[in-house]
């Protein structure tokens, strides 16, 4: 072979591996470089950040094209440690796609870098203000693969590493987030839209546009409406620490660091710590102004998960506060997450006779009532939640107002049945309980009340169904490879809900006026398909709908970037046309996480339940 054929096949490969030199040329316009796996030469930047394994690269010949970025995160301790932020240099080095694990997104970086210049240093680096220099984020959607609704099913019909779309950032959540992948940012006016994690990771929104904003500065989760315009701020580059007393609606000070991709989020690495300068007023909410009747036509019904409540729960006197002084004692509770009477000690015991009176005994010495109680204990370990725990859902009542209808109480294995008039063959009794839906999860209780007149006689009859469906453990990230996210175990809480559904349908099937009253923790949004099926089948109206409660304040939990409602009380037409009221007491989610005493809420309804 001549040698001149030999030279050429040397330069175009060197023309190949060099031609790359540019960082937007690296990160191209879409999730994945093309230049994966190779190794590039002479790519030159500005430092604008330098972080404890690395440091951050912009480009010096930009495409000014929003759809990529003109920085890269250079991995690697070998390069000069006296080099600094403002310096320009030279690099070689090996582009890679790295993430953590296979359910996150790729970080295109830069790795094994070496340098081979410093050009020169002092250069000026500038901030991109976020909504000024950039577009503001994207408000709905997530990404394109998610075929325009984040909680779609199926789910995970398409990955990011096997799609690897082209960036559209003023569509898509995700594709704006990447799009500034490495680019040093500023975020103006930023206010935090939830609690911080264990290592002080807060969601932060800026003075961009945003949707679903509530009155405490969150922003609620809506149908087809995650809130992707949020962002994460990570771990300080400069060695300090974002507090941990964030709270909802806090205002903070200006924020500037390098946006980065890590534990299934985009994020915010900032330059030094967060710092709260002002936090929302009242600090506590109100109490609520649904108090009772004390007749059939306006019966108070509370729902609380006093998450994972046993006998020597600390927070067990704060759970009786709440009952009394912010739910001002309904007439009814419905209590999910009780545990049996020695809490996670995993042995044969199943009874929360104790828990519930000790409970009981709270109440009443904060000036609350005496209540009785109304449970079906579970089969040891069939139930889910901590192991030993044995968590169940119970009725709390006031006996001289109400009372439950010919009782006669199931065991735990025993299915209830609507009979003629209608009425329970177990009062209280639970649904279907050797149903493999129910596998590692609570069982439904339904009961059948009437209300005590001052005669003593009943002066209206309804009947209550206690819920907390299978959670959401397993479920992906909502910026993660899957898309769309996975939502763990929507299949059992698919099947829990055809089969409650069904046995409120068998109730009015006997009386189609009968008054139900369903709540509890659904572990779901009612934009979501185990809940659109359970209102379609059931014929059950969302209470939140029947109250006109404003869409931004339906929530009881917070999760990541959103105000969301796991708790929920659905009604039958029967009562939700006589002038039903609901309200949502946000006394965890306003408070810092060393306040909270449960991560729900609490909700209280005032309902007409007469015949």
């Amino acid at each position: 072979m001549p040698s001149s054929f030999i030279r050429c096949l040397s330069l175009a490969a060197t023309l190949a591996v060099s031609s790359a030199i540019t960082i937007s040329e690296i990160n191209s316009n879409k999730y994945l470089s093309p230049y994966s796996g190779k190794n590039v030469t002479n790519v030159t930047g500005i430092i604008t950040a330098k972080g404890p394994s690395g440091l951050w690269l912009r480009s010096l010949t930009p495409d000014r094209h929003v759809r990529t970025s003109e920085s890269i995160y250079v991995f690697g301790s070998t390069l000069d440690a006296n080099l600094t932020v403002g310096d320009s240099i030279i690099v070689n080095g090996k582009v890679s796609e790295y993430r953590s694990t296979k359910d996150y997104v790729y970080l295109t970086e830069l790795i094994s870098p070496v340098l081979v210049k410093k050009v020169s240093s002092g250069n000026n680096v500038k901030a991109l203000v976020i909504g000024k220099d950039t577009s503001d984020p994207p408000t709905e959607q997530f990404s394109k693969l998610d075929g325009g609704d984040v909680f779609a099913v199926p789910n995970n019909v398409s990955q990011i590493s096997v799609a690897n779309p082209t960036l559209e950032p003023d569509k898509y959540g995700m594709d704006f987030w990447e799009s500034l992948s490495g680019e040093l940012v500023t975020v103006r006016s930023p206010r935090a839209v939830a609690k911080p994690n264990s290592y002080g990771d807060t969601w932060v929104i800026g003075d961009w546009g945003v949707s679903g904003k509530n009155g405490r500065g969150g922003l609620t989760m809506t149908n087809k409406d995650a809130n992707p315009e949020t962002i994460i701020i990570g771990t300080p580059l400069d060695g300090t620490v974002n507090p941990k007393n964030t709270k909802l609606g806090d205002t903070l000070s200006e924020i500037t660091g390098v946006v980065t991709y890590a534990f299934g989020f985009y994020r915010i690495l900032p330059v030094t710590a967060i710092n709260v300068t002002k936090s929302p007023t009242p600090l506590l909410p109100s109490t609520t102004k649904l108090t009772s009747n004390d007749k059939c036509d306006g019966i108070t019904f509370g729902a609380y998960n006093v998450e994972n409540l046993a006998p020597t729960s600390a927070h067990m006197g704060a759970v009786a506060a709440h009952i009394v002084d912010y739910l001002k004692s309904p007439d009814i509770m419905f209590l999910q997450e009780v545990q049996d009477d020695n809490g996670p000690t995993n042995d044969a015991v199943v009874s929360a006779n104790l828990t519930l009176t000790t409970l009981i005994q709270a109440i009443a010495s904060v000036g609350g009532p005496t209540y009785a109680y109304a449970t079906v204990d579970p089969a040891d370990d069939q139930d889910g939640g901590q192991p030993g725990g044995n968590i169940r859902v119970a009725y709390f009542y006031k006996p001289s107002l109400v009372r439950l209808y010919k009782p006669n109480a199931g065991s735990s294995l025993d299915a209830n049945e609507v009979l003629a008039g209608p009425t329970l063959k177990y009062n209280p009794g639970r649904i279907d309980p050797t149903n493999e839906a129910w596998t590692a999860s609570r069982k439904p209780l339904v009961a059948q009340w009437e209300v005590i007149a001052k005669n003593g006689t009943g002066a209206g009859r309804f009947f209550t169904v206690n819920v907390h469906f299978g959670s959401k453990g397993g479920s992906s990230s909502i910026q993660g490879d899957a898309r769309p996210p996975v939502n763990g175990g929507l299949d059992d809480r698919l099947a829990q809900s055809t089969l409650t559904a069904n046995f409120v349908q068998s109730i009015l099937a006997e009386d189609k006026n009968a008054r139900i009253i369903t709540a509890g923790d659904f572990n779901e949004f009612t934009f979501v398909q185990p809940l659109t099926t359970y209102t379609s089948l059931s014929s059950l109206k969302d209470l939140d709908e029947v109250a006109n409660v404003k869409n931004t304040e339906r929530y009881t939990y917070l999760f990541d970037m959103s105000s969301q409602q796991l708790d929920h009380m659905f009604v039958s037409k029967a009562v939700a046309n006589k002038g039903a009221k609901y309200e949502h007491v946000h006394i965890n989610t306003w408070v810092e996480f060393a306040a909270q005493i449960s991560d729900h809420d609490p909700s209280v309804a005032k309902l007409d339940v007469c015949a």
